[in-house]
C-alpha cells in the first residue's frame, strides 16, 4: 500500500535487494513490533545540505538520514511530513520516491521481509531541532559527500549488519540523486 501511494505521487523508484544475517539484538530491533515491516528513510535537502540524525544509542560518530514508519491508515505524505518534523523539526515537501529496498533479515533460522522506502524531500527551513527528544539525540546538516564518504566508512567499520544495510540504502539513494563520489552532489 505504501509503495503504491509513493509511486502514484512521487514516481518510480530504483530497486535494491538486500539479504543478510543479523545479530540477535538487530533481530529484536526489527521485530519488536510484528505489525511493522517497513520504514521510510528521508533524504531531506536544503540546497547542498543533507539532514542527518543521531539516536541516543548510536555509537560515537554514527549519523544517518532521518526516517520512521507510516502508521496504519495514515496518508503517506502526512507520515513523511510527521516523521521529518519529529526527527528534525523541519517542515518538508516530498518530491521524489528514490528507492525501494526489499530486504530479508535472517537470524536463527528465521526470516523477516522488510521494505525501506527512500524519499527525497526538500525544505526551506534552516534550523534543525528534533521534536522527539527521547528518540533523537541530535540533528545536524551534513552533505552528500559526507554520507557517501566518511559516514559510510564509519558505518561499515562497526561490522553490524544493519549498518551494512544502511550503507547499501545510502549508496543506492545517492546514486538515484545523481551523486557520484568526488563530484559535488
Amino acid at each position: 500500500m505504501i509503495d503504491a501511494e509513493l509511486r502514484a505521487r512521487y514516481g518510480e523508484p530504483a530497486l535494491l535487494r538486500w539479504d543478510g544475517d543479523v545479530t540477535e539484538a538487530e533481530w529484536r530491533l526489527a521485530t519488536y513490533n510484528p505489525a511493522r515491516t517497513h520504514d521510510v528513510t528521508l533524504l531531506i535537502t536544503n540546497g547542498g545540505r543533507l539532514a542527518l540524525i543521531r539516536k541516543p544509542h548510536f555509537a560515537e560518530g554514527i549519523w544517518r538520514p532521518p526516517g520512521g514508519g507510516i502508521h496504519p491508515g495514515e496518508d503517506v505524505r502526512d507520515g513523511i511530513v510527521r516523521e521529518a518534523l519529529e526527527e528534525t523539526g523541519l517542515a518538508v515537501e516530498p518530491v521524489r520516491y528514490l528507492l525501494l529496498a526489499e530486504a530479508v533479515f535472517r537470524h536463527g533460522g528465521l526470516e523477516l521481509a522488510w521494505h525501506t522506502h527512500v524519499v527525497h524531500a526538500t525544505t526551506a527551513d534552516e534550523e534543525l531541532e528534533p521534536h522527539d527528544v527521547e528518540e533523537i539525540g541530535a540533528a545536524r546538516w551534513g552533505t552528500h559527500e559526507e554520507l557517501g564518504g566518511p559516514l559510510r566508512e564509519r558505518l561499515l567499520a562497526t561490522g553490524r549488519a544493519f549498518w551494512r544495510y544502511r550503507v547499501a540504502l545510502h549508496d543506492a539513494a545517492l546514486a538515484a540523486l545523481g551523486y557520484r563520489p568526488g563530484r559535488r552532489g
